[in-house]
């Protein structure tokens, strides 16, 4: 694979029972990229390493004044020369290779995990620990899969280089080899400490850095409650404890970078000692000794590699461990690829049915939920798009039309079945790129837009320039649409649903922050837009509940009773205790900002059909 051939095709089936087994995977996957890193890094040390043979033989031949061997050693100098420009140049070429290759393998495997999941992947794993893992942990997870192939090469030379001083001198050889072999066991005991403190101090800073997050987005509210220099202490206090783990752990590794330094240059005092007795008694030539000293030196090349796959190993495991907890996630026990290649084609049509709470939604109806747990509500609108069910959740699936939404393909699945959240997110972009979404085709944006009564959002955007030839589909939203109001995203939203069109739609609490006056005629609109579609309304509003054709009062996470709006108020006492909350505070969760909408209704009560938008009229 090279870089120019990325994205793969298919990145491939990872093994996700650990982290050490997932970056053997990689490495695995790329075989062919880390044998050519190991031969070029192979060529590259071994010609470094034949470096000292070459003066050795320069510096005998003109001790010994032979003029043929010191063309020799010459000729062996330039030939080692262009050796080591080859495999210096190649070797870095296949590393980055391997590097780039391995982090996009893994970013194109998360992706498509994220993709699968959906929603519910913040729901089983925190948002913060996806966004660690999709930036700086693939890149330390592709730095250790890359390194492997040069610390094979390291050793390898290591192994050649001593193996060749034994045979070269016998008795040189062998103490280089032995301390070799000492300096390898003095540095290994430091490596397990040292990685627990590297794992302390990544914890310690994860923590500061979800403080300092949680602190900023709730600046407005601390502020309010004069809680601003407290919570602000308490990320002092741990920024504190981060930076006393990171001296913690820079002293550890100082200590193997001590120990690196010391014990070699002990050995090349050794080395040196020793080999100028030999050639004061005659037993060592002086070309000899040189080519050992040159020998030895070299050898402190590839011991830093030892090092450096050491912190690698050290560093990436932390995230191939966070990287396996996201990958391992999964729709049910069956595989995505094993639904895509099995499943259905065939997009399923009919009842949709949950087994766990009993909730029916007949075909082609419109279904209001209630729930007396708004957390209990979200899950089970969850469970409705095909999300926390299956063999793998202990819970059983979703069917629609009599088939489980967790054995039919993702793509068949999502396209039959659409949930919006209850706090859904706007993408940054205009208002036409957030219309722009895979549909049937049957509902245009403009009478999407009419159904959701954006005409006060299409107004506020032409207002707010920078939409060529004041068209508010060329405005831009700005990021989540922070710039709209709390009712405004909800209605953009619910726009964008309608546009999708799908067979069943499942709308978790759509007009929570809109005014009655608002929600009244969403409601009556999305009742007639969906007519023969199945769509299902969490809420606990009248207003929503009297316009559907059947009420599902759930409690207990079971369908407790079912009816009309009018008939479970009368006969349900749970269900009138839930609804009259829910009643009291409408207008206290309405969006003030709807101020048009409720001009609009005053319009419409005289007669006037109130502000519209030609662009809505011809989208019409």
């Amino acid at each position: 694979m090279r870089i120019r051939d990325l994205p793969y095709p298919d990145p491939g089936d990872p093994d996700v029972r650990s982290g050490s087994r997932l970056m053997l995977w990689l490495w695995r996957s790329q075989l062919g990229g880390q044998l050519k890193a190991l031969a070029w890094g192979t060529l590259h040390m071994a010609a470094v390493a034949s470096f000292p043979l070459a003066v050795g033989m320069a510096v005998q031949a003109a001790t010994e004044r032979s003029g043929d061997r010191l063309v020799l050693a010459g000729a062996l100098t330039v030939a080692l020369g262009l050796a080591v420009t080859v495999g210096d140049t190649m070797l870095h070429r296949a590393a980055v290779t391997n590097w780039i290759t391995a982090a996009a393998r893994v970013q194109q495997l998360l992706a498509r995990r994220t993709a699968a999941l959906g929603a519910a992947l913040t729901r089983r794993v925190a948002a913060g620990e996806v966004v660690a893992v999709s930036t700086g942990d693939i890149e330390k997870i592709g730095w250790f899969v890359e390194a492997v192939s040069r610390f094979g090469a390291a050793s390898l030379t290591t192994a050649g280089v001593c193996a060749a001083l034994v045979v070269y001198e016998p008795l040189l050889g062998a103490v280089v080899t032995l301390g070799v072999l000492a300096l390898v066991a003095a540095v290994l005991p430091l490596l397990p400490p040292a990685t627990r403190r590297a794992d302390a101090q990544r914890a310690k800073a994860g923590r500061a850095t979800e403080l300092a997050a949680d602190t900023v987005a709730g600046l407005r509210v601390l502020r309010g409650i004069g809680g601003e220099e407290l919570f602000l202490g308490r990320y002092r206090r741990a920024s504190q404890e981060v930076r006393r783990a990171a001296v913690r752990t820079a002293r550890m590794w100082s200590l193997i970078d001590a120990v690196q330094v010391v014990l070699p240059g002990v050995l090349l005092i050794a080395v040196v000692w020793l080999g100028a007795r030999l050639a004061l008694e005659g037993t060592v030539a002086v070309g000899e000794l040189v080519t050992v000293y040159g020998a030895v030196t070299f050898l402190l090349f590839p011991l830093r590699l030892f090092q450096e796959i050491a912190m690698a190993y050290s560093f990436s495991r932390p995230s191939a461990e966070r990287a396996a907890r996201v990958l391992a996630l999964s729709r049910g026990t069956r595989t995505d690829a094993a639904v895509a290649r099995d499943g259905a084609r065939v997009l399923p049509d009919g009842d949709l049915y949950d087994p766990v709470s009993g909730l029916l939604a007949p075909a082609g109806s419109l279904t209001a939920v209630v729930c007396g747990d708004p957390d209990e509500a979200g899950r089970l609108a969850e469970r409705l798009g095909g999300h926390g069910t299956g063999p793998g959740t202990g819970a059983p699936s979703v069917l629609l039309g009599g088939v489980a939404l967790d054995e039919v393909p993702l793509e068949t699945a999502r396209t039959a079945v659409l949930v919006q959240d209850k706090d859904p997110v706007l993408l940054s972009g205009t208002l036409e790129e957030l219309l722009d979404v895979p549909s049937s085709g049957a509902v245009a944006p403009g009478r999407a837009l009419e159904a959701a009564r954006c005409g006060d959002v299409l107004a506020a955007l032409a207002r707010a320039g920078g939409a060529p030839g004041g068209d508010p589909m060329r405005a831009r939203i700005t990021e989540r649409g922070r710039s709209l109001s709390g009712g405004q995203r909800q209605r953009l939203a619910l726009a964008r649903s309608l546009v999708a069109d799908p067979r069943v739609l499942v709308l978790d609490e759509p007009t929570s922050a809109v005014d009655s006056h608002t929600e009244a005629r969403v409601a009556d609109a999305l009742r007639r837009l969906r007519a023969g579609r199945t769509t299902v309304v969490f809420s606990s509003s009248p207003l929503l509940l009297d316009r559907a054709d059947r009420v599902v009062f759930v409690s207990g996470g079971e369908a407790a009773a079912v009816g009309t709006h009018r008939e479970l108020l009368a006969d349900e006492p749970g269900y009138r205790a839930v609804v009259t909350r829910g009643t009291g505070g409408d207008d206290d969760g309405a969006d003030t900002a709807d101020t048009a909408d409720e001009d609009e209704l005053a319009a419409d009560a005289a007669g006037s059909r109130g502000p519209r938008h030609e662009w809505m009229e011809e989208s019409a």
